[in-house]
């Protein structure tokens, strides 16, 4: 039987986000863009630029440097005029938008030329202070607004009741290709573990994320203190981006509680699938409820089991007991006993569940899903038109 006939076809995108730093909004604009090229269709990214353009470039995608990370109302209209001059010398068909800020600009200038207009709503958004409820409204004013997730769908309709009929959930996706254990050479895992003078004989625990309060690094500090000894080593891998400040307080805290010894701060890390597999456990101790939360997902993919808070997007990608271990907010005894736990597993438990982890992952939250999905948001809105 011959495929049913697509929808419609493919646009000319181009998606705007303020930088393309390390994160995961970045590297969806990434993968989503790469989709498109490997459909034949030019497609394009504006940002202020950072250490993924060139992973875009890898993929045949082209990007745009603009100064979108503006909040400034006089350059949010300036980039109007800028992104409305991109559109027409490019043909762009479609704007798709990942952040605030470039979101305003995105959104005119979409309007202004008569072209559908998609944002991708990826974190519940603070409202600390005035006005920043209506700021925040711009991520729900897509002709398609996509949820990364159950949790910031259901966030969102709270939020937004009227959205609802614009609303669509596609859960990010991670390259189990790239998380994957058994392409992961012993070279690499030497190299990594050289790289960061692993001690000999030590359990490893892991916290993958930028240095930023809300990511818990304080608070699983607390929590290794409590465990009564020093039997382990732990790495924080991430950068501070800028956060200086927060980085010396907790390079304080860590010598404070006598761990000096125990946890390390390293940096951005290119070779993560090699650093898990130095894992005995990893931990995304997030104060905040994380949008999605793309570290657990990735370990578990990698066959790791995790130590997550019960909270946000962790819900739905963690099998609490088979999968994980989910510990509640805020509860420091509660992590230093899960933590303990997972230390303890036994080889033949370790063997049991990594495959049992993988399969999780492979089912929902992969990369070929995620484009697949929004790619049919794209031939949706064009055969509406």
């Amino acid at each position: 039987m011959a495929a049913a006939p697509s929808p419609g076809r493919l646009p000319r995108v181009l998606q705007v986000l303020p930088a393309l730093g390390a994160g995961g909004v970045e590297r969806t604009a990434v993968d989503v863009a790469g989709g498109l090229t490997a459909e034949g269709v030019e497609t394009f990214v504006a940002s202020e630029g950072g250490r993924l353009v060139h992973d875009l470039e890898r993929v045949s995608a082209q990007h745009i440097t603009l100064p979108l990370a503006t909040k400034n109302p006089l350059r949010l209209r300036a980039n109007v005029r800028r992104l409305r001059a991109l559109v027409r010398e490019h043909g762009i068909e479609l704007i798709h938008a990942r952040s605030r800020a470039p979101a305003w600009s995105a959104r005119s200038a979409a309007r202004a030329e008569g072209l559908p207009f998609v944002t991708t709503y990826a974190g519940t958004y603070n409202e600390d202070f005035p006005g920043k409820r209506r700021y925040n409204a711009i991520m729900a004013s897509g002709d398609v607004v996509i949820a990364n997730s159950h949790f910031i769908a259901g966030h969102v309709r709270e939020r937004y009741p009227a959205v609802a009929d614009r609303l669509v959930t596609i859960p990010r996706g991670i390259d189990i290709d790239l998380f994957d254990p058994a392409r992961v050479s012993q070279e690499r895992v030497i190299a990594m573990a050289k790289a960061w003078r692993l001690p000999d004989g030590l359990p490893v625990i892991l916290l993958p994320g930028r240095l930023t309060r809300w990511k818990g690094h304080s608070f699983l500090v607390d929590a290794l203190a409590k465990l009564g000894h020093h039997d382990f080593v732990c790495y924080f891998v991430g950068d501070d981006q800028g956060r200086s400040k927060y980085r010396t307080e907790l390079e304080d805290k860590i010598g404070h509680v006598g761990l000096g010894g125990s946890i390390r701060i390293v940096e951005h890390c290119r070779d993560m699938a090699a650093a898990y597999m130095l894992a005995d456990v990893v931990v995304a101790p997030s104060l905040d409820p994380e949008a999605f939360g793309r570290i657990p997902v990735e370990a578990q993919a990698m066959g790791r089991p995790v130590v997550v808070t019960d909270h946000g997007g962790f819900r739905e990608t963690v099998i609490p007991g088979e999968t994980g271990l989910l510990v509640p907010p805020g509860d420091v005894d509660a992590l230093a006993a899960a933590i303990q736990d997972a230390l303890n597993l036994d080889a033949s438990a370790r063997a049991a569940l990594a495959p049992h982890a993988r399969a999780h992952v492979a089912q929902t939250w992969t990369v070929e899903r995620m484009v697949a999905s929004t790619l049919d948001v794209y031939r949706g809105l064009m055969a509406g038109r």
